[in-house]
């Protein structure tokens, strides 16, 4: 009897109604991979996803299931981002933050009054004396790449702002701006911070923007510092280096997956959730190994292990990976066990209903 009873399935049109559905969803859930993996794959999905997302957002008042709603439409470029978003950034805290952020992405629309009106609802957000804090300062720095002469504006009308950090932003912003560049070249160059925050602040800012190659330059000079650091700063380099892969996967680049396939190969004990999400999102065939490996190796790590499988599923359905495949059989001879239950769980998935394929690409 064959070690794979069931197929792999086989996935239909990447923008069906129903796997839309089910990553919408995943959105409002507790297992961080697969929020992460859902948002970073209806990024990929884009407009085709708008409507059901907008659906979401109006049926919920769950402040979390709103902000990954948000970050989903960041890159969708729809002008109906605008209300949702004008609603949420008057709600303040990390919801305010998230609407921002959606915002700063319909600024460079080619549709002249889509970009009009969300900076001006940046500038607005910037100049309201009465919002939180938080929400003024990432709005002005979201508005980092205006033409200078708007910003000079912006810069001085915060002059007499009764916040004095914010005046100090202002004030500091051509400096902080320098120096980030600076910190971002002398990274490229190999000339890494001691500390991995620091980086980490810039690379949130630039990794979406700058071309993928400096993105992957970059993954690798992070990969060759944690290679030498220990303990708490290990993983902190570690983190840092799987949300370079996190922005990468939002851009549907695959030019550092030999990276993800190494960590996987290296890993004795689980990652950060970020590799996870960008495995689903842009993991091709050769992941797969690297995940069953990685898989037989976790031993009791229950939710490691169900991290990894979802991964493997998500990748071999993509993929279109069947039991005949030399892959499969390598997996099967090298790591039975895991083989077993790697394809067990794809084939229950697929009785469940075999014409879905949100499940296979979340559970």
């Amino acid at each position: 009897m064959s070690l794979f009873p069931f197929p792999f399935p086989v996935p239909i049109k990447a923008s069906s109604s129903a796997e839309v559905r089910q990553l919408v969803e995943a959105l409002g859930g507790s297992d961080e991979v697969r929020r992460e993996a859902a948002i970073a794959r209806l990024a990929v999905i884009g407009p085709r996803a708008v409507d059901a997302l907008l659906q979401a957002y109006a049926s919920t008042t769950d402040r979390d299931m709103r902000i990954a709603v948000l970050r989903a439409l960041e890159s969708s470029g729809d002008r109906r981002t605008i209300p949702i978003a004008k609603q949420a950034i008057v709600l303040g805290g990390d919801l305010a933050v998230a609407a921002a952020a959606a915002l700063r992405g319909l600024i460079d629309s080619p549709h002249e009054a889509t970009a009009t009106e969300a900076l001006d609802l940046l500038v607005t957000a910037v100049l309201d004396t009465s919002a939180e804090r938080v929400v003024r300062m990432t709005a002005f720095d979201l508005l980092r790449a205006i033409p200078d002469g708007a910003r000079d504006r912006i810069r001085e009308a915060l002059k007499t702002d009764p916040d004095p950090h914010m005046k100090a932003r202002a004030l500091d912003s051509s400096n902080s701006v320098a120096m980030a560049d600076a910190l971002w070249q002398d990274a490229l160059d190999g000339k890494l911070p001691d500390s991995p925050a620091i980086l980490r602040d810039v690379a949130q800012t630039r990794a979406s923007s700058v071309g993928v190659s400096s993105v992957q330059k970059m993954i690798d000079a992070v990969r060759a510092r944690e290679g030498t650091a220990t303990g708490r700063r290990r993983a902190e380099w570690q983190a840092l280096r799987g949300a370079l892969h996190q922005a990468l996967a939002l851009r549907r680049s695959r030019v550092a997956v030999y990276d993800l396939r190494e960590s996987l190969e290296d890993a004795r004990g689980p990652l950060p959730s970020s590799f996870l999400a960008a495995l689903h999102v842009i993991g091709d065939e050769t992941c797969l190994e690297p995940l069953a490996a990685a898989y037989a190796r976790a031993g009791s790590e229950s939710r490691w292990k169900s991290q990894l499988a979802a991964a493997f599923r998500a990748i071999a359905g993509r993929e279109r990976v069947t039991r005949r495949r030399a892959v499969v059989k390598r997996i099967a001879t090298r790591w039975p066990e895991a083989a077993k239950e790697l394809t067990a769980a794809s084939g229950r998935a697929g009785l469940k209903d075999r014409t879905t394929t949100s499940q296979r690409h979340l559970e």
